[in-house]
């Protein structure tokens, strides 16, 4: 089993292709939450809604989704200080999934950090090369 930082550091390709039978497991009913910067659309982070992280999350305007592993509320920068202020909620045609526009009030989105110890902007800070390893993106 990898450690974390080798997950997130590391340049071995080790996708978690049972993630989506863990979330079914959480015992929650949930849909996918997609979290995008509003101003470049980049995307920022993926995760999950129940009922109570979508309330809360309209309420306070502020990104928030469910822990499927730590099964509570996971309000997106409540112990980093990075929080991702919500301005705008999309909701597809089947009504099974959702994107937050937000604002990163912050530096970053991402729990991991450059080099120089800021957070990321985004969690999807590498890219799979033509060899099938991870690369970082520039810090």
């Amino acid at each position: 089993m990898p450690t974390h930082t080798e997950l997130e550091e590391g340049t071995t390709l080790r996708l978690d292709f049972t993630k989506l039978a863990k979330v079914a497991d959480c015992g929650e009913a949930v849909l996918p939450a997609v979290v995008q910067d509003i101003d470049s659309l980049e995307v920022l982070i993926v995760g999950y809604v129940n009922q109570q992280a979508l309330d809360y999350a309209l309420a306070e305007k502020v990104a928030t989704m469910w822990s499927t592993s730590r099964k509570e509320l996971w309000i997106k920068g409540a112990t980093s200080g990075e929080y991702l202020d919500l301005v705008e909620t999309r909701v597809n045609c089947e009504q099974n999934s959702i994107v937050y526009l937000v604002k990163v009030r912050g530096q970053g989105a991402c729990h991991t950090n450059n080099k120089d110890g800021s957070p990321r902007f985004s969690c999807y800070y590498r890219r799979i090369n033509s060899q099938g390893e991870l690369e970082t993106l520039s810090d």
